[in-house]
């Protein structure tokens, strides 16, 4: 992709929901951790049940869209139908994500947790197939990489807001719960704010013709999909290698801060250093985009993959609040890298008319949030007692992962 490309308004418009998603995002591996933590001790839940409740709890949202997510998916691919269900599931996350702060027991902020990220995680579905309404084929890696990039810096708004509520709560007297309520408020507004503009501009252009049964009809045309996809070698193989790869990069997201609140390290250094993964992402995942120009996106992602996985075994070391500076570093350099060129390379190879049904396939395997990843680590972390072991059990993840990406990338290696 030779020089600058102009960026068109639906392009903006696309690139700020990001924006205003990735701002509740970052909360859910930040604040909500915190908060989480506080709640659970004033009931007497332990350390490890505490991290292993979360990481359950954060499997729970995965299951609950591997439902919904592929039926919804392919609904909204009959025209005149993506736009609406994209703002019922918007509107259902920010409601949720300021509802949690009202949460008076454990229980009770999990359920209003697993209803936020339910919500965002199927607005996802609708946001990621609209790439190819908003964008042409030759633009998608940059434009993809933009809303990442954009998604990171400017999430650090409310965030930063919010975390100075957080922190002067004793100098101000409002109290540290009661300030992450006023943030996890802060967030949801700011989601709702940044979806405008694309809820204004986005029109469907592809689609499937309108049919009287509109239920059973997205039910038949996603069991015959599923009956098939297998012999498409290509979308199945990067499908089985993205459930691998990315529910490991979103666990090492969502169980970032719980992981280091339970060791026990300082929580101002550990939000100031997930601060610092996002403003490094920033530049990085821009870079990324520029790269898919010069090099083959098989490469780009072999590469993010393969520095994941040295990024878990690091976690076997980690013990204080230095390593952990070091490992937000080395995740904010990559992660934009791998989310970016998989969504934008999933776009490609899959049916233009089709992108909601296989974009909610394709979030059962990363997007909606990390199942295979949390388990393993929840699992690991109980049956050896080591937190460490914990996170470290990735590796396994990320390995299978890129053993499948390459295969699936050998039919069309001249194309990526």
């Amino acid at each position: 992709m030779a020089g600058k490309i102009k960026i068109t308004g639906l392009e903006k418009a696309w690139i700020l929901y990001d924006v205003g998603n990735s701002a509740f995002i970052l909360l859910c591996s930040t604040l909500f951790p915190i908060y989480f933590h506080a709640v659970a001790g004033q009931d007497g839940v332990s350390q490890t049940d505490y991290l292993a409740y979360w990481g359950y709890a954060t499997s729970a949202v995965t299951l609950l869209v591997a439902c919904s997510g592929p039926v919804l998916g392919t609904m909204t691919d009959f025209k005149g139908l993506k736009k609406p269900f994209f703002a019922a599931s918007m509107l259902a996350g920010a409601a949720g994500c300021a509802l949690t702060g009202f949460a008076g027991s454990w229980k009770v902020f999990l359920l209003f947790y697993i209803i936020a990220r339910c919500g965002y995680s199927t607005s996802l579905i609708f946001y990621d197939a609209m790439l190819v309404d908003v964008t042409k084929k030759e633009r998608m890696d940059d434009i993809s990489a933009r809303g990442f990039a954009w998604g990171y810096i400017g999430s650090c708004i409310p965030f930063v807001a919010g975390l100075c509520l957080v922190l002067t709560a004793e100098q101000t007297g409002i109290g540290q719960m009661r300030a992450m309520t006023l943030a996890f408020a802060i967030s949801a507004v700011w989601w709702l704010a940044a979806t405008v503009p694309l809820l204004r501009k986005y029109r469907q252009l592809h689609y499937v013709p309108a049919k009287r049964h509109i239920v059973r009809e997205s039910f038949r045309r996603l069991a015959a999909t599923l009956g098939h996809i297998r012999r498409e070698r290509e979308v199945f193989l990067f499908l089985l290698a993205f459930f691998c790869y990315i529910d490991g990069v979103y666990t090492i997201i969502d169980m970032a801060t719980a992981y280091g609140t339970a060791l026990g390290l300082d929580t101002p250094g550990l939000l100031l250093a997930l601060l610092m993964t996002q403003a490094v992402a920033f530049p990085a995942t821009l870079v990324f985009g520029r790269l898919a120009g010069i090099y083959s996106s098989r490469d780009l992602i072999s590469v993010c993959i393969v520095a994941y996985m040295f990024i878990a075994l690091f976690a076997f070391s980690l013990d204080s609040q230095t390593k952990f500076w070091i490992l937000a570093v080395c995740v904010g350099l990559f992660q934009g890298g791998v989310q970016a060129l998989s969504r934008s390379h999933f776009a490609r190879i899959i049916p233009k008319d089709r992108t909601g049904e296989y974009f909610g396939i394709f979030d059962i395997c990363g997007k909606g949030a990390s199942f295979l990843g949390t388990m393993l680590v929840s699992m690991t972390t109980q049956l050896t007692g080591s937190m460490q072991s914990g996170i470290g059990s990735l590796v396994i993840l990320f390995l299978l992962g890129l053993v499948l990406f390459r295969k699936s990338c050998k039919k069309t290696a001249g194309e990526m």
